[in-house]
């Protein structure tokens, strides 16, 4: 899971450093509650979901990654709710 983050989020700051299952769950954890953005301008989970969704299918990885890597992000999105 890991790599495959890695190879979808290539060219993030950060993405490179994520080394455990643990860091990995923070980073996309962070990412659907858009803890980087100005929290005026914060997306809702749902949203963030829906795009990391669409980013995931048009992806290069192989179809068992894109179902695992989505799996985990809905995961961590419903632990959010």
């Amino acid at each position: 899971m890991i790599e495959a983050y890695r190879k979808l989020w290539k060219n993030r700051a950060g993405a490179e450093e994520v080394e455990t299952e643990e860091q990995l769950e923070q980073k996309i954890r962070i990412e659907l509650k858009d803890e980087l953005t100005h929290p005026r301008l914060r997306k809702p989970v749902k949203e963030k979901l829906a795009y990391a969704a669409e980013r995931i299918e048009q992806s290069d990885l192989a179809e068992l990654q894109k179902i695992q890597l989505l799996e985990l992000y809905k995961k961590i999105a419903a632990q959010l709710d």
